[in-house]
């Protein structure tokens, strides 16, 4: 009676980041409303011209602005007391570069403007560089699974393995095996791997793509 082997295979691929998302905002708050408005309407407008200006060298991937938020709260101090109004305004952007040089040169003096806060630096693939990598990424978690099988079949001295099942993450349905391996996913995901502070120089490690498949062999 044949033997069934269940192995999970794995590996990844490393690759250099090709796009580095920038997302900041641009807030202020203040007792009057007006300047405070006034105060993060000008530097929004300085920070979309600058952006603009990326866009026409050629730098950027994309890049979107969300709208001006204005609210106004009373804080309390620490004696219970509640204080006077603050008005608060503030608008999200994102920056996505394809430059990463340009990327390092603009978030320097960007961070230090008055008003702008740089929340970190997302490290990303272009839509073919992923499709690309995760697919040689689940090519050798295959080649895994396979060279797992042969060495346990030489283990209990098999013959060749013969795949009958494999399947991504969760769709190796269970069957009555004794101690049979849990299935594991199947994935491919990006890791960000570098301090999202602002600083003008960086060097970002690699991105890591992930894939795990769970298949089922038979020797005798």
């Amino acid at each position: 009676m044949p033997t069934t082997i269940a192995v999970t295979g794995r590996a990844e691929e490393r690759v250099d980041p090709e796009l580095g998302a920038v997302s900041l905002t641009v807030a202020a708050n203040g007792a009057d409303r007006d300047r405070v408005l006034a105060s993060v309407g000008e530097t929004h407008e300085r920070v979309l011209a600058a952006i603009r200006d990326l866009e026409s060298a050629g730098a950027l991937e994309s890049w979107s602005a969300g709208q001006l938020r204005v609210w106004s709260h009373r804080p309390w101090n620490d004696q219970g007391r509640q204080l006077p109004l603050v008005h608060q305004a503030s608008a999200d952007v994102e920056v996505v570069f394809r430059d990463l040089d340009a990327l390092g040169a603009w978030v320097g003096p960007i961070s230090a403007t008055a008003d702008v806060t740089v929340q970190g630096i997302d490290w990303r693939l272009t839509d073919a560089t992923r499709a690309r990598v995760q697919e040689a990424a689940q090519r050798t978690a295959v080649a895994d699974a396979v060279r797992k099988a042969a060495v346990y079949a030489e283990a209990l001295g098999l013959g060749t393995p013969a795949p009958t099942e494999l399947a991504d993450h969760g769709m190796l349905h269970a069957q009555p095996i004794p101690r049979a391996h849990k299935a594991v996913a199947m994935r491919a995901m990006a890791m960000d791997a570098a301090d999202a502070g602002p600083t003008p120089e960086f060097a970002p490690a690699k991105l890591v793509v992930e894939a795990s498949v769970d298949a089922r062999f038979t020797a005798g």
